[in-house]
């Protein structure tokens, strides 16, 4: 009777384990699902915004890492083809030693982006950083964001939770199986983050988008 006991509460806790598993995996799931309308791959079908929205990613020796680099390309696609007014380059600058957004900057500028249309925000440490940023700092009411498949799904539902008109544009380099799975604990903590209205640790005075980008260059 206790060997029966004993594997019904092992079925129960598999079963319970499973069912936790499943709906982790949901989360990330969903959010695809819901934004999925406001994806694009081709740049006529894009929405007019305010800006253009680099999130960050590594950089290697001072220059933007191939991810990086390509959703730069993108930005400097959609300003080009009128998509976008300003292109707002966020991303993790916390120590002399790590910047990613300077080296954008940087590939902007060489690509003939006007300097006064690029702004860069160097308190971007996370996705829901930088779009709680973009919209309460920076003045946006309307963005395209720019980042790869893995990522723009969790990044759109974030900025339209927070009261965004975004959306978004699909970079070249879609990811491995690696990025897809580190989606779902990132999904979780975007979900905690939305559901708490966590607000950022830096904020500061604002700087419209209105303005020159410039000033924002230090």
């Amino acid at each position: 009777m206790r060997m029966g006991v004993t594997r019904t509460y092992v079925r129960v806790i598999v079963i319970v384990i499973l069912l936790l598993l499943l709906g982790v995996i949901v989360i990330p799931i969903t959010m695809r699902i819901m934004t999925n309308t406001y994806m694009f791959v081709l740049l006529g079908d894009v929405p007019k915004t305010d800006v253009g929205i680099v999130l960050g990613a590594s950089v290697a020796r001072g220059e933007p890492s191939p991810v990086l680099a390509q959703r730069a390309d993108v930005a400097i696609r959609l300003y080009r083809a009128g998509k976008v007014g300003k292109i707002l380059v966020t991303g993790d600058n916390g120590a002399l030693t790590h910047d990613e957004v300077t080296p954008v900057r940087t590939y902007l500028t060489d690509a003939g982006i006007p300097a006064p249309d690029i702004f860069l925000d160097h308190a971007g440490f996370d996705t829901y950083s930088s779009i709680y940023r973009a919209k309460a700092i920076f003045g946006a009411s309307s963005a395209t964001i720019v980042s790869q498949d893995f990522h723009l799904p969790r990044a759109l539902f974030i900025a339209r939770s927070l009261g965004l008109d975004a959306y978004g544009v699909v970079a070249l380099g879609e990811g491995g199986p690696y990025d897809y799975l580190r989606e779902v604990p990132a999904s979780i903590k975007a979900l905690s983050d939305i559901a708490t209205y966590r607000i950022p640790k830096y904020l500061g005075d604002p700087i419209p988008l209105l303005g020159d980008g410039t000033q924002t260059w230090y």
